[in-house]
């Protein structure tokens, strides 16, 4: 199982990103995906989650990122996106695509079977 991580960088407050997650391994589309962040010095904590079904259109957000952030995904390419808007200082964190095979979209680690390894996001003026 791989989940590869990509889009993080340097940006500044104000500015957007996209995170990209490519995912391979296991059945793609038979499982809820997700990402979570990893601040300096704080726990890891969820950003938002997508329903395997493209049907439901069925996606959660943390309020930190609520408004901000959007989670797409992808079933033919195996793919999951996080769309970046209106960035903070306090977005600066590594981030961390994750698949959940469990039904229901989860807010808490232990829900979540494989993680990736993480692209780092540094926003700062």
């Amino acid at each position: 199982v791989q989940l590869q991580a990509s889009g993080g960088g340097l940006v500044q407050p104000g500015d957007s990103l996209r995170l990209s997650c490519a995912a391979s391994g296991f059945r793609f589309s038979n499982y809820n995906m997700g990402w979570f962040r990893r601040a300096p010095g704080k726990e890891r904590e969820f950003v938002a989650a997508i329903d395997r079904s493209l049907v439901s259109d069925n996606t959660l957000y943390s309020d930190s990122v609520k408004g901000r952030f959007t989670i797409s995904r992808d079933n033919a390419k195996n793919s999951v996106y996080l769309q970046m808007n209106t960035l903070k200082p306090e977005d600066t964190a590594v981030y961390y695509c994750v698949a959940a095979s469990r039904p229901g979209l989860q807010a808490t680690m232990n829900a979540y079977n494989f993680w990736g390894m993480g692209t780092l996001v540094t926003v700062s003026s």
